[in-house]
């Protein structure tokens, strides 16, 4: 049974290993394959996941998903095509310049990482001189919609966002195979942040952001880690109805 195990293994191995050097080929240089394999990806999961919530949110249906709605009254605060340039806008500008060495097996080590690099620079991000310039475009939303996500400032979004995310990678270096699956995850928690719903089975980072955008000097975390232990969680976790 060992035996037949291992053989299905390592030929599930084999199969994956020519799945990725067939898209190897497909870009031809680890350039091409770190920018603009990377842009394609990540742009298309973000647009994907981002779109499905702004479906939900434009036609309110399926009706059942609306008793998940953090903020029950909230509507747009400011117009979809002028999220749509920005978002856009940002993406292209960030996308650019985007490289990538790799993502590493040992996940925690990211998590972590991310953490603690968003958290800070998000503080950053809040003191009046920066905030007035940077990141108050973001907090224009004060009942964030999915595609918000990366509403905001491009300096915002390559400190705050691709920064926290990559640096571990460049660190450590990795498959970019893996570092894909990795930035499709962390995309997905950033859409799921901002898309306004709390779905049962999941974590509590919708709410969790969602206040900090409510209130603008609470919850500046992913994991509420560091807000437990700088006390910037205070009135999030006296309020009852979070």
């Amino acid at each position: 049974m060992i035996l037949n195990f291992q053989y299905y293994w390592e030929a599930s191995g084999d199969f994956l290993q020519d799945q990725w050097n067939s898209v190897y080929d497909l870009f031809g240089s680890d350039f091409a394959l770190a920018v603009w394999g990377t842009s394609i990806v990540t742009t298309l999961f973000y647009w994907i996941v981002g779109l499905g919530y702004t479906i939900v949110d434009l036609t309110g249906r399926p009706e059942f998903l609306q008793k998940y709605k953090i903020q029950k009254n909230a509507d747009y605060p400011v117009s979809f095509s002028k999220v749509l340039k920005v978002t856009l806008q940002v993406m292209i500008l960030v996308k650019l310049s985007q490289h990538s060495k790799g993502l590493h097996s040992k996940l925690h080590f990211h998590i972590v990482m991310n953490e603690i690099i968003f958290y800070y620079v998000h503080r950053i991000l809040h003191l009046p001189f920066v905030y007035k310039y940077i990141h108050k475009r973001h907090h224009e939303w004060s009942a964030p919609i999915a595609i918000t996500a990366i509403y905001g400032h491009p300096l915002e979004h390559i400190s705050a966002n691709i920064v926290s995310v990559l640096s571990s990678f460049l660190i450590l270096g990795s498959h970019m195979s893996v570092c894909w699956l990795w930035l499709n995850v962390a995309i997905f928690f950033t859409v799921n942040n901002h898309s306004g719903y709390q779905f049962p089975l999941m974590s509590s980072s919708p709410k969790f952001h969602d206040y900090h955008h409510m209130k603008f000097d609470q919850n500046y975390g992913l994991l509420g880690i560091l807000d437990w232990m700088h006390g910037t969680d205070l009135s999030y976790r006296k309020r009852k109805e979070y």
